[in-house]
This record gives structure tokens, sequence and C-alpha cells, in this order.
């Protein structure tokens, strides 16, 4: 018998940003994938279920699912959706992980300190473009961690099948 577990997957679509809705939301699938919020088996919300709740265009939702299929992350099946294929995840890069609680309390520090979080990412774009120059050597012990300023999450979650 399969258990199907829900696991909340919300795209933020950030209009303001620039960058097209599609690929916002490819780039917030691999992070998820990355995290380990997204594992092989999962199933992606719809492009109909993410259209209802973040006003973007099934199409867009489309569009993307179909970039990630060609990288071989997700692939479609017809009448039951679009399923992940294979993890981006090292276990290093997980939630609970000890660079991941690091970087938590440096965030903390750093909200104490008064910084706004465009500041953060600031800080943090220029310190992953100083530890990951060509040629730069990873410094042991070093954190590092992409950040995004954005708003409107859609709600969609994703369905996770056990074998059990």
């Amino acid at each position: 018998m399969m258990m199907e577990v829900v696991v909340a997957v919300e795209f933020r679509i950030d209009r303001r940003s620039g960058v097209p809705a599609f690929q916002q939301i490819v780039q917030q699938t691999k992070q998820a994938l990355r995290l380990g919020v997204l594992v092989p088996g999962d199933r992606l919300p719809t492009a109909k279920e993410v259209a209802e709740v973040s006003t973007v265009n099934p199409n867009t939702t489309l569009k993307a699912y179909r970039e990630l299929e060609r990288e071989g992350l997700v692939e479609p099946r017809p009448g039951q959706g679009t399923f992940v294929r294979r993890t981006l995840g090292r276990p290093e890069t997980g939630t609970d992980s000890p660079l991941y609680a690091e970087l938590v309390a440096w965030m903390s520090k750093a909200a104490g300190a008064g910084l706004e979080q465009e500041d953060v990412a600031a800080l943090v774009a220029s310190a992953m473009e100083k530890q990951y120059a060509a040629g730069n050597v990873p410094v042991t012990g070093a954190m590092t961690t992409g950040s995004t300023a954005s708003t409107g999450s859609t709600g969609a979650t994703t369905t996770r099948s056990t074998g059990e």
C-alpha cells in the first residue's frame, strides 16, 4: 500500500526582480532539490495549482517544468503529474547540517545588528563572489549560500509517496 505524504513547496514569484517567472520556478525547484525539500518520487504541484495560488499563467509553470525535464531533474507522467527524478542535494546542504545551523546563527546576528534582508543578501553575494572566484580554493569552515528577497508565496504542495 502506498501512503502519500504532503510536502509543502512554495514558489515565490517576485515580479519586480526582472527574472522571468518560469526561471524563478526553475531556480526555486533546484534550491528545493539541493536542500532535500524535494526528493526523487515527489510530485510537483500541477500548473493549475500553481496558477490558482500565484496568478502565474499555467503555461509559465509548464515551461519551467519542461526546462527541468530537459535537465533530467523531473519527469511528466501522463494523468499523474510531474515527478522528481533526481536530487541535487548533498549531505552538507541539508537544513539539518552543521553548516545550516551556523548560517542561521549568523543570520540572527546580522538581524540583531540591524541589517535588512537586502543588506544580508548583498553581503552573502559578495562573500560568494570572493570565495568562488576563478582559482580560489574553498576555505575550510567557510559558509556560503544564495539568498533572494521575494514576495508572494504560492502555497502549492507536492506529494511524496512512501513504500508503506
